[in-house]
């Protein structure tokens, strides 16, 4: 009798002790999201406006989930290698997508048979800002207005050049429409495409290239300090930080209006409902972080903050002008 009742005891002492452990291993696996660091890829180089957009995010982000943001830059093929790494990222959150015009609406546009992904590819999370778009010489180049740049394309195009964040980014695609809109059939510049635009921002200033059009971010604090010049910019109305610019519809070009830069967060494919929704919550908190709104706004961008559908409709528009733009020009799956 005495045996069996230890016997008993046992089971039961043993039943407890494997009740205490499963509860645990439950309690571990349901930790809220994000319990460790979350990584935020940037698929351009430092210094451009991904790189700029993503640290922004980052920083905010780390206050609105209470969990460490990190960045990393996984550069290459005109963003195309930092995104596709995205799209293979497990989906629980932890891998999320500094998204890009170029990389997430241009490439997928224009570039279909080659680009890894589509653009409808990932989890929408939401849009975060826009970028002023505009045409930048360096200060001491003989081209004043946006005229005489104009003008030196029609009568010696082919003997210029520009610098890019690489091919079919907004860098390229800007040029690309203006191109077209003048005709430039035989007298088109040359362009240098870089890894970002920090990259080619620098090789403006160092006199390597003679002009370059892409959004202001990268551009903004040396147009500020006197080493750049503004010639134009995109938006529909002059921009407050440099009013003395004029914008592209006042010059007879209001096609270019559709060229504009933005940044959007982008997760993996299948991310699970609470980890959406803990990203969409934290995006609302950023929304209204002032901190946030303030270093977004001192690169010269506009804080844009989008839910997801409003995110899929907005980008989705804009692959839709690209791919437009590219029929337009006979670029489609062209050897660039």
């Amino acid at each position: 009798m005495r045996f069996t009742s230890r016997i008993i005891e046992g089971v039961g002492t043993a039943a407890a002790a494997a009740a205490l452990l499963l509860g645990g291993s439950q309690a571990l696996a349901q930790d809220p999201y994000p319990n460790r660091p979350v990584t935020v890829i940037a698929p351009y180089s430092a210094g451009g406006d991904a790189d700029l957009a993503a640290r922004n995010f980052a920083a905010a982000a780390q206050r609105a989930l209470g969990q460490a943001v990190v960045v990393m830059n996984k550069t290459g093929a005109s963003g195309v290698i930092g995104s596709a790494q995205v799209i293979a990222a497990p989906p629980d959150g932890y891998t999320l997508l500094l998204a890009r015009t170029g990389s997430q609406a241009i490439l997928p546009a224009i570039m279909p048979s080659t680009t890894k992904y589509k653009w409808d590819d990932y989890t929408f999370i939401g849009t975060l800002e826009l970028n002023p778009y505009g045409c930048i010489v360096n200060a001491k180049s003989p081209y004043k207005t946006f005229e005489d740049l104009v003008g030196a394309m029609r009568t010696k195009g082919k003997s210029m050049n520009f610098g890019t964040a690489g091919v079919l980014t907004t860098n390229d695609m800007g040029p690309r429409q203006l191109f077209r809109m003048l005709k430039l059939t035989d007298q088109t510049p040359t362009q240098i495409p870089y890894k970002g635009t920090g990259e080619a921002s620098m090789s403006l200033v160092a006199g390597q290239t003679e002009f370059a059009c892409g959004s202001l971010g990268s551009f903004i604090s040396l147009i500020k300090s006197g080493a750049l010049r503004a010639l134009m910019v995109t938006s529909a109305e002059r921009m407050a930080s440099m009013p003395e610019v004029p914008t592209a519809r006042e010059l007879g070009y209001a096609e270019m209006e559709g060229i504009v830069g933005w940044s959007a967060v982008f997760g993996p494919p299948k991310l699970p409902a609470e980890v959406r929704d803990r990203l969409a919550g934290a995006l609302k908190t950023i929304a209204a972080d002032p901190a946030w709104i303030a270093a977004t706004e001192q690169t010269g961008s506009v804080p844009f903050v989008r839910p997801a559908e409003e995110t899929r409709d907005f980008v989705r528009k804009q692959y839709q002008l690209y791919r437009s733009l590219g029929e337009q020009l006979n670029i489609i799956d062209s050897k660039m």
